[in-house]
């Protein structure tokens, strides 16, 4: 039986019109979009050697620097695409580098000869699990933009007795000082003496939200691992600080999922056999056989 095709990674060609500066240097993996943007309201992008603004256009040919030096974006967006799932450990920082010289986790990812790794969100220094990054940049974008609900799942564990009235609050809908908040889901998940685990769900990335939540309720979290992000389950095989690889499959179905790239067709149907209708099974044939003749004495 026909399968159906599998879906095709994205072009190095831009729109015939153009397109979005921020959205092309994201997609080339020079950073997410919101960074792209912070540096064109800075002045430091330069196309044709003008300053740009926000909403410009990229066009085929054109001369684009960042803060003076010259970026050949054409060949950037010639790369394939790639996902990582990596296992941040608790103690590490999801940034380039610290003032302090605490651990960050980009000294654990492979060197990439284009572009850069950009992390999918963050996760605070004493939060654990996993963290997706990809030298996507608008991949990143679109897997964090509250638009496409990607739902994230943590284990927390809590030091101290959860009353039925808290766990139906946070489910309901607190207020944090950053606005409205509440968990998709809350599950208990077992744990002895003082300590007590849930499983969480919530389709938000707000920073230590899930920790504020029940420090809102007066309720301390002494551990949270974040074990899936959208469909993508934490391998549990996949030990702190090193990391596992998506497929080129696996990153085209994520970027059907969120919009960057189209769904493959469906497999058409086989060719009809013979007494076959192409909505159904086989027809008997409809003609009699011929009577035989009995043979002569």
């Amino acid at each position: 039986m026909p399968q159906p095709s599998a879906p095709r990674l994205p072009t190095a060609e831009l729109a015939e019109d153009g397109e979005r500066i921020q959205k092309v240097l994201a997609r080339a993996g020079l950073g997410s979009r919101r960074e792209i943007e912070q540096w064109i309201a800075l002045g430091a992008i330069r196309v044709n050697g003008q300053p740009v603004k926000l909403g410009d256009k990229l066009h085929e040919g054109d001369q684009l620097s960042i803060n003076g030096r010259p970026v050949d974006y054409a060949r950037r967006l010639e790369q394939t695409p790639r996902v990582l799932l990596y296992h941040k450990p608790s103690g590490e920082l999801v940034t380039r580098n610290d003032p302090e010289g605490r651990p960050v986790i980009f000294t654990q990812l492979p060197r990439i000869k284009e572009g850069r790794w950009i992390a999918v969100g963050r996760l605070d220094v004493n939060t654990q699990g996993l963290l997706l990054v990809t030298n996507h940049g608008e991949l990143a974008n679109r897997l964090m933009h509250p638009s496409f609900e990607m739902e994230r799942e943590y284990a927390v564990r809590v030091l101290g007795s959860v009353s039925d009235e808290m766990l139906e609050r946070l489910t309901r809908g607190i207020t944090l000082e950053d606005g409205p908040a509440r968990f998709e889901s809350l599950m208990p998940a077992g744990g002895e003496g003082a300590n007590h685990w849930y499983h969480v769900t919530l389709k938000e990335g707000r920073n230590r939200i899930v920790r504020r939540m029940f420090e809102a309720l007066g309720v301390t979290v002494s551990r949270l691992i974040r074990i899936r992000y959208g469909d993508i389950v934490l391998p549990p095989r996949l030990k702190a600080c090193t990391f596992s690889e998506m497929s080129e499959q696996e990153v085209a179905d994520l970027m059907v999922r969120v919009g960057l790239i189209a769904a493959p067709p469906a497999a058409a149907p086989p060719p009809a056999m013979p007494h076959q209708r192409a909505d159904g099974p086989a027809q008997p044939s409809r003609r009699r056989p011929k009577p035989r003749r009995k043979d002569k004495p």
